[in-house]
């Protein structure tokens, strides 16, 4: 009789601006599995964007949208998954971001901050000061993404194709097979 093992599920969790979605699809590439932004993906689901679901629902109706999409998505294997920055602030989120091997891509503000200054498809950093606005958001999330990650990797100092090295090193040296 044939046992089917599920496909590792990896999740990317950290800030915007950490490099998920651009990390997320190489991994998912070298891989050989398939990839998912869980922002592009409720935008999909809702058609609408995600600066409409905040001007229209508020933080907390996005993320209600956010729930329930990453609730279908982690149940999905063979899958590279890049997470929302916020959606490791909701507890309800963290049982489904458990589901798979969950990578922090840890970048610090400036870092941040550079990448995302121009982008208008940020609603949390509409505001007179985006800078502090993400190092309050740092402060505040830092703890959890390192409180859920079985793995950390430091972005903003490496390529993509070298940090997308650098995982695949850890994920072998912890024994995890993908």
């Amino acid at each position: 009789m044939e046992c089917n093992q599920p496909k590792p599920l990896i999740i990317l969790i950290g800030p915007m601006g950490a490099g998920k979605t651009t990390i997320g699809k190489l991994l998912a590439q070298q891989l050989g599995f398939t990839f998912y932004d869980s922002d592009q993906e409720i935008e999909r689901v809702s058609g609408a964007s995600i600066s409409w679901i905040f001007e229209k629902e508020g933080e907390v109706g996005f993320r209600q949208r956010e729930t329930r999409v990453l609730d279908k998505l982690t149940q999905l294997d063979h899958v590279v998954l890049a997470t929302g920055g916020g959606a490791v602030t909701i507890a309800e989120n963290h049982h489904f971001l458990k589901r798979g091997i969950i990578i922090y891509l840890r970048a610090e503000v400036d870092i941040q901050y550079e990448r995302t200054c121009r982008d208008r498809n940020r609603p949390l950093l509409q505001i007179d000061n985006p800078k502090q606005k993400l190092t309050e958001l740092f402060c505040k999330r830092d703890p959890i993404y390192q409180q859920l990650a079985d793995i950390t990797i430091v972005t903003g100092h490496s390529s993509p194709k070298k940090m997308v090295h650098d995982i695949l090193l850890q994920l072998q040296d912890a024994n995890i097979t993908v």
